[in-house]
């Protein structure tokens, strides 16, 4: 795996929340051989004993349930620990979900969509009138999971900090997942002066939330520039499926690439069933983009 990524032209990697434990002992063969690095890694990495799907999601850090919580600093510390093996710069995180018992709005609003798939959303008056409606049920969910969240990421910042790993909390594809997109610099902020933290830029996810009318994507890049740590750069086509090759979709590459700065790490990140042909066409447009900025 690492061989056939090196071979394509890369120097580094990073490795998502889909290695298995079984695979450590050949990365740590291909970092001793010096043909690759790490930049990043993808929380929980590598996966916990007897997981072997990508799980990112297996334990939230803003459940109710205190055995899950206590399960995602545990494996959050596991991964950290891996991450400053492995030298790698970030430990890209998810930060759990609102939940509900029944009737998840945002549930209700994806099957609005599907049941509507003629109307112009996000314009129709309709939809945006369905959005307004299910982010307010979600804000009102909110607290009690934001607590969670809160603590849970508090209780991994000294581990983080001692080795010298930076956590990047990932903007989500789904209305439910936190933190919700005007509420990054409000857990940052809130978080201990000199925290290892920043904000973790996912194009595909940004894109699909434009699609439901729930953000601007240059201006949610724009407003949260100054604490970006990296990317993971993926295109969304027509249809809305995201994992695409670069330049292949809606997504303005041209734009996200103002926001690149010489100490972030970007990321390509596609779906499997991509050819290695996708994989290097999408590295020689990000490769020209970077051109211009020198």
């Amino acid at each position: 795996m690492m061989r056939e990524i090196a071979d394509l032209g890369f120097s580094h990697v990073e490795l998502s929340h889909g290695v298995r434990i079984t695979l450590i002992p050949g990365v740590l063969k291909a970092l001793s051989e010096g043909f690759i690095g790490i930049s990043t890694t993808h929380n929980f990495c590598p996966l916990p004993t007897g997981i072997t799907r990508a799980a990112p999601n297996l334990y939230e850090p803003s459940s109710k349930d205190n055995r899950e919580r206590d399960q995602w600093v545990r494996q959050t510390k596991r991964s950290i620990d891996f991450a400053a093996q492995v030298k790698a710069r970030v430990l890209v995180c998810h930060l759990g979900s609102v939940r509900f018992f029944f009737f998840n709005p945002a549930e209700t609003l994806r099957a609005y969509g599907d049941r509507h798939p003629k109307q112009t959303i996000p314009d129709d008056p309709r939809y945006r009138a369905a959005l307004a409606k299910a982010t307010a049920k979600l804000r009102k969910q909110m607290p009690a999971y934001w607590e969670n969240m809160q603590a849970s990421v508090t209780a991994v910042l000294e581990h983080a900090q001692a080795k010298g790993v930076r956590l990047g909390f990932e903007n989500r594809e789904k209305l439910e997942e936190l933190p919700f997109d005007d509420e990054f610099l409000t857990l940052l902020d809130a978080l201990p002066a000199g925290s290892p933290t920043g904000y973790w830029h996912d194009t595909g996810h940004a894109q699909i939330k434009q699609r439901m009318g729930v953000i601007d994507h240059a201006a949610h890049l724009s407003r949260y520039a100054p604490r970006l740590l990296g990317f993971h750069l993926h295109d969304v086509d027509a249809e809305g499926h995201d994992h695409q090759p670069i330049g292949d979709g809606t997504i303005d590459f041209e734009m996200i690439s103002r926001f690149w700065r010489p100490e972030h790490v970007l990321v390509l990140e596609f779906s499997p069933r991509l050819t290695p042909d996708d994989v290097l066409r999408s590295k020689a447009k990000v490769d020209a983009l970077l051109a211009k900025m020198r």
